[in-house]
């Protein structure tokens, strides 16, 4: 049955107007962006098709294009609209994170990581470098690895906080393994970057920990700075 003859409050888009997005689930929000099926199925039967095949939507959303179109209804057109809209969403969270003091939406900051550096397939080292009003001045990856780790220099981190006339620094990478929680490696850099930003009068905020599916973990939460 077509999505047209479903009753109208069933319907993705009426209900998305009526209850809001939050109300539809995830194949019910695919299916809007997917508009129409194929033959034989409907919107939301091929949104659950991707999500079956993928597992979860950040998976979906890391497929490559060739991934995708193995999937019968995807291709490159697609492809190239499932990007355009990751990267509007992230950077909207970029001009909400830059607009205002980095501690008044903690939130958008850990989104704004998590759409940065989730979907790497290799570790990345990233520095959010704030101003003395924490606002950020800029994002700035430092340091790229393997699919299991990476080696950060904090003799170079502190380089780079002096080029940016730094106040503080959050930093952050991605475990592409999938492992939320931080290693002992994690919790010994995150002490020798504390100390060595120390000396040059720069805060390490916070460090995150952001893995391959689920919310980044934050090590100030942890008590570890």
């Amino acid at each position: 049955m077509a999505i047209t003859d479903w009753p109208a409050a069933d319907r993705p888009r009426e209900k998305l107007l009526a209850q809001g997005a939050h109300a539809l689930t995830d194949a019910e929000l695919l299916a809007i962006f997917l508009r129409v099926g194929i033959r034989g199925k409907s919107a939301v039967d091929l949104a659950r098709d991707l999500l079956s095949h993928f597992g979860t939507l950040t998976r979906l959303f890391s497929a490559d294009a060739a991934q995708l179109a193995a999937i019968p209804g995807m291709g490159e057109a697609k492809y190239a609209q499932l990007q355009a809209i990751l990267e509007m969403a992230r950077r909207a969270l970029g001009e909400e994170v830059r607009e205002l003091p980095i501690f008044t939406s903690p939130r958008a900051v850990a989104d704004y990581l998590r759409l940065t550096l989730a979907r790497e397939p290799r570790e990345v080292f990233l520095a959010l470098w704030l101003d003395a009003r924490h606002r950020l001045i800029t994002s700035e990856p430092l340091f790229h690895g393997t699919l299991t780790q990476t080696a950060v220099y904090p003799r170079e981190v502190v380089k780079r906080a002096l080029s940016h006339n730094a106040a503080a620094v959050i930093v952050a990478h991605n475990h592409p393994s999938g492992a939320a929680e931080p290693s002992a490696a994690d919790e010994s850099l995150t002490r020798a970057l504390r100390d060595a930003l120390a000396l040059v009068d720069v805060r390490l905020l916070d460090h995150f920990i952001v893995p391959s599916a689920g919310p980044p973990q934050s090590l100030a939460e942890r008590g570890l700075l």
